[in-house]
């Protein structure tokens, strides 16, 4: 089999962190040829350290995607360029992993959708958490029905103190949002796919900024409240055509005791499910770094189960030394490429993701519902 050419678009913290650490591992199967960041000296110490000979660096997207060789793009910009730059990878006979999330709105993520579709080219979008043991546990339960039919769900993404102080994070312009875009989108893909239901019905949102000038504790240190343009809480109530309701809270900085972060809550007429575990919405956590519960009623009276997972030294080498979900969506992305399948991360379900947060944001600034 020839090696496929990959080329990255954006060299900066999630591309380091995630993209580039697994893509090393992809070797046997990849060759990364092009790097691409607005920054030229990111581009070219990114190439030093992982590309292949002959790789080149870029500092315009459009020169690189005129290189004829190449067969895969990763778009690992800020948000608002997310369609535009993956629009442009699939009409260019690309096929694109964008990060997380689709695009900052409906409109755009329609344009990436409507340029799969038209190129034949693949195209997902990097919402790693669904790699997760615990994920891929809740997925096998829903889909084999031991929860029955699943009317709520909860989406998690919570911290008390964790407002990011680097990058462009607090830069509207360039993320359109805050937590909600940056972390509420992984979990409400998440409840979405458990649920397996991908048809909003009526979104009441609501966006706060209560926060900005109260950085005391913050684990990243204190931000500049003046340049802080994105809301640093959001929640949202979402039914969906068949009545099922899904509840979705964001914040970066919020006073709660027990915050929940890349995790989900759900509730079926047979059982119920509930995630836990600290670390497990990290770009580049270990596979095994959430855990779920599932409550169910048996032999007149409600029990409790938790697969089981390694733990004491086992849990810690498989931690240090094991898979991380940026390995695992790599080789799933890899492979579908590769042997012409199914991505697991389909746009039409991110479509639905994004066609929520954006409903949330608008029913906040209009103060009542969207109607789909």
């Amino acid at each position: 089999m020839d090696k496929l050419n990959v080329g990255i678009i954006g060299c900066g913290g999630i591309a380091v962190m995630k993209h580039f650490p697994a893509l090393v591992k992809q070797k046997h199967r990849i060759r990364v040829m092009a790097f691409c960041d607005l920054i030229e000296e990111r581009a070219e110490r990114n190439l030093q350290e992982y590309g292949d000979p002959g790789a080149k660096a870029y500092t315009d997207y459009k020169k690189l995607l005129e290189d004829k060789s190449l067969d895969v793009i990763y778009v690992a910009t800020p948000n608002v360029s997310h369609s535009e730059i993956s629009v442009a990878a699939l009409e260019a006979g690309k096929h694109v992993m964008c990060e997380k999330p689709m695009a900052i709105n409906t409109a755009e993520a329609q344009a990436m959708l409507d340029a799969t579709k038209r190129t034949g080219k693949k195209l997902t979008i990097a919402y790693q958490n669904r790699f997760r043991d615990d994920s891929q546990i809740l997925h096998k339960a829903c889909e084999s029905g031991d929860l029955g039919d699943i009317y709520f769900g909860k989406a998690h993404a919570v911290r008390r103190r964790g407002v990011p102080t680097w990058g462009v994070f607090a830069d509207k312009s360039k993320q359109g949002g805050g937590p909600l875009i940056d972390i509420g989108t992984h979990a409400l893909d998440l409840t979405l796919w458990m649920m397996n239901n991908y048809k909003p019905k009526t979104v009441l949102g609501s966006v706060f900024e209560k926060m900005r000038d109260k950085f005391e504790g913050n684990g990243a240190g204190p931000w500049d409240p003046k340049t802080f343009e994105v809301e640093d809480s959001a929640f949202g109530l979402v039914k969906m055509e068949n009545g099922a309701t899904i509840f979705i809270e964001a914040a970066w900085a919020l006073n709660v005791l027990n915050p929940k972060e890349g995790q989900i809550t759900l509730a079926g007429t047979e059982a119920g499910a509930e995630m836990f575990g600290e670390g497990a919405a990290s770009p580049n956590s270990p596979v095994s770094s959430g855990s779920v519960a599932f409550n169910f009623m048996r032999y007149g009276g409600p029990q409790e189960m938790r697969p089981t997972a390694p733990s004491g030294v086992i849990a810690a080498h498989f931690a240090s030394h094991g898979p991380k979900v940026g390995d695992r969506e790599q080789d799933a992305w890899l492979d579908a490429i590769i042997h012409d399948t199914e991505v697991v991360v389909k746009p039409e379900q991110a479509f639905v993701v994004t066609q929520i947060l954006e409903a949330i944001y608008t029913s906040s600034a209009i103060g009542k519902a969207v109607e789909f």
